[in-house]
């Protein structure tokens, strides 16, 4: 999603903080924007989990972002979702402009609910807001023994395939499978990198280790800055990924009845009123153990160049999350500063 978190300086340092002081942070400021004690809490252990796990463009570093929505106007931080439409194992949900993240975690709540009781569950939510990091309720659906399938729109922000200008949006995917030890969580963007990793590579001045998108030329490039500034970056798979792209816009729209990425960019507002599907599949842990293992294993087989290692999604971020909760949590000391003073 295109909204720009704080900026990194070149010549940022960095220093670990302890993950409660880094929540606290947090929730002292949303309290004092109006938000009551529990969704303030709520709210805050989100964006310190994602820091933790190792995802400062969706923690601490597009906090501020977040606030400037709220103070816009564009957040209403005490709304709560109301239902539209129950079909059985599919429901239908307003978000009514209220917490992006709270907004999808009460939505994947309600469809392992309806899981446990149909098998699987499926529902989808208009009017909401950005969810931040995906992966989150990919981890909800598995820590409840679920299969956990999400998908949101964006505002236009990655070009069609043979197209120049942004017409798609980059439309995150997430697929999250049960397992002892550690849950495989696959949580990836559209583009051939995220534009958090954009913004990451440019502030760092560093070339993308492979090409992301496209210069002012017209040519494909590693330079993060040129491919920000062209907002054309490259979809995964070429037009596979512009495919993969309009198809979970159209199924967001047409399962919420909401707005599509169209509708989305031509209001001219911010990245607001979103649409995002949240399935839940009931998994038996037992039974599936042993195929999860098998397959994993098989493929960390595979010869290795250089002895790097093979991981499966999600595997680094758990090494990530353990080292933050026994050393601190990693963030840019200038953001950090900044947000202190809000």
């Amino acid at each position: 999603m295109l909204n720009q978190p704080i900026s990194h300086s070149p010549n940022q340092q960095s220093l670990r903080v302890p993950y409660q002081q880094l929540k606290a942070e947090f929730k002292r400021v949303l309290l004092s924007l109006g938000f009551t004690n529990d969704k303030a809490d709520d709210c805050a252990g989100i964006f310190a989990d994602n820091s933790r796990d190792g995802v400062a463009s969706h923690g601490l570093n597009r906090f501020g972002v977040f606030i400037e929505y709220l103070k816009e106007g564009l957040i209403t931080p005490n709304a709560e979702p109301s239902l539209v439409t129950s079909m059985g194992a599919i429901e239908q949900w307003d978000g009514n402009f209220a917490t992006g993240m709270l907004n999808a975690r009460f939505s994947m709540d309600r469809a392992i609910a309806l899981a446990k009781e149909n098998g699987i569950g499926c529902v989808a939510i208009k009017n909401t807001n950005h969810w931040m990091r995906g992966g989150t309720y990919g981890w909800q659906a598995a820590e409840a023994g679920c299969v956990g399938i999400c998908f949101t729109n964006t505002i236009a922000n990655l070009p069609p395939w043979g197209g120049t200008q942004p017409r798609l949006g980059n439309n995150p995917l997430i697929i999250a499978v049960p397992k002892k030890g550690g849950h495989v969580v696959l949580d990836m963007a559209i583009s051939q990198f995220s534009f958090g990793k954009l913004w990451q590579y440019e502030a760092q001045n560093k070339p993308l280790p492979l090409p992301g998108g496209y210069d002012s030329q017209g040519k494909l490039s590693t330079d993060a800055a040129a491919i920000l500034a062209t907002k054309r970056a490259l979809p995964i798979g070429f037009w596979k990924g512009s495919g993969l792209s309009l198809v979970l816009d159209l199924l967001a729209t047409i399962l919420s009845g909401g707005s599509s990425t169209a509708s989305i960019t031509q209001s001219g507002r911010k990245e607001t009123g979103v649409s995002q599907v949240f399935i839940a599949i009931k998994a038996d842990a037992e039974q599936n153990e042993a195929l999860i293992a098998q397959i994993l294993d098989y493929t960390k087989s595979s010869a290795t160049e250089g002895g790097s290692e093979i991981l499966y999604p999600g595997e680094n971020m758990l090494r990530t999350r353990e080292k933050s909760l026994a050393e601190g949590v990693l963030v840019d000391e200038r953001i950090w500063e900044e947000v202190k003073k809000l």
